[in-house]
Order: C-alpha cells, then sequence, then structure tokens
C-alpha cells in the first residue's frame, strides 16, 4: 500500500469538510477550496479523520491513491495556515511594490511590470529586504505565481542579478579572464 496514501488526513476544529459524491468541499479562516477526486478513488471521515483508499493494487490506483491524498491534504492546511512563498531581488536598481493589489516590478527594463494577483493571494514586499511575500491557501496558484513572477527577471550566473527563491543557490560562473 501506499505510504503516503494510507496516513490519516486529521482535521483541525477551525477547518469544515464535506464529501459530496466525487466532490470535496474544504472551508476554514483562509478561504475554501475543491477538488473533484477521480472516480476509483474512495475518501471517507470518521470522528474528524479523513481516510483515502483505492480499489486494487493496479499501477493506477496505486499513483492516484498518494496524490489524491497529499492534494487533500495540501488543501486542509491551505485552508487552516496558508502557503508562502518567498522571494529576493538581487540588483542594483532593482524594486519591487505593491500598489492596491497589485505588485508592480521594477527590474532594469523600460517599463515596470505590474502582477495581478489571482483570488485568494495576496502579495507583501518588505523594502528593506527586497523580499516579495506571496501567500494563500491553495499551495499550487501560489507556486505557479512565484514561479510567475521569477521568470519576468530569472537570476543570472555571472553577477547573481534577478528575481530567486529565498532557498534557492545560484551557481556563479567566472567571467571571461578567469578571474573570480
Amino acid at each position: 500500500m501506499s505510504r503516503i496514501g494510507r496516513l490519516p488526513i486529521v482535521i483541525p476544529p477551525s477547518v469544515d469538510v464535506q464529501i459530496d459524491g466525487k466532490l470535496i468541499k474544504v472551508k476554514g479562516p483562509k478561504g475554501a477550496l475543491e477538488f473533484s477526486f477521480p472516480k476509483d478513488i474512495t475518501v471517507s471521515m470518521q470522528n474528524g479523520i479523513l481516510n483515502v483508499s483505492r480499489p486494487s493494487d493496479a499501477r493506477i490506483h496505486r499513483a492516484l491513491h498518494g496524490t489524491t491524498r497529499a492534494l487533500i491534504q495540501n488543501m486542509v492546511t491551505g485552508v487552516s495556515t496558508g502557503f508562502e512563498r518567498v522571494l529576493e531581488i538581487n540588483g542594483v536598481g532593482y524594486r519591487a511594490e505593491v500598489q492596491g493589489k497589485n505588485l508592480v516590478l521594477n527590474l532594469g527594463y523600460s517599463h515596470p511590470i505590474v502582477v495581478e494577483p489571482p483570488t485568494g493571494i495576496s502579495f507583501d514586499v518588505d523594502p528593506k529586504t527586497r523580499q516579495i511575500k506571496i501567500s494563500g491557501p491553495d499551495k499550487q496558484v501560489v507556486g505557479q505565481m512565484a514561479d510567475n513572477i521569477r521568470k519576468t527577471r530569472p537570476p543570472e550566473p555571472y553577477l547573481g542579478k534577478g528575481i530567486k527563491y529565498q532557498e534557492e543557490k545560484i551557481r556563479r560562473k567566472a567571467g571571461k579572464s578567469g578571474k573570480g
């Protein structure tokens, strides 16, 4: 059996879970999410604990078992505590600011880049440390938004300028002369 799939999902008291056929709805203090799980997978709730099970040991069922359980766990975690990604800006003159809900990036281009957040996503910019915090209840949307912002000016290997994840290490290269 799947090691991830067989783990129970404990529902915090502040989270409400409803299972309607093959649709699961999770509502909490940070928002509401829903997910339509595969028809072969069974989700049952007893005493505030969700269990995900599969009908057989077929390869497709094993794959869907762990994936479904992980997605439901991410939904429960997202609506109770939320997810956050932190990006760092490196480079002279590069900066970011929040105007209303939008994120405005000045990254050395001839124009500022305006990033509009999808529903449920919020931006927070610390100008002193030059960090952008992206937060929201949906882990997939937070990660995709962070990647879209990073793609506007990815870090380059010679000077290290650009936008990078906080935990990312940039492999630096020596210049033409080989000094470094």
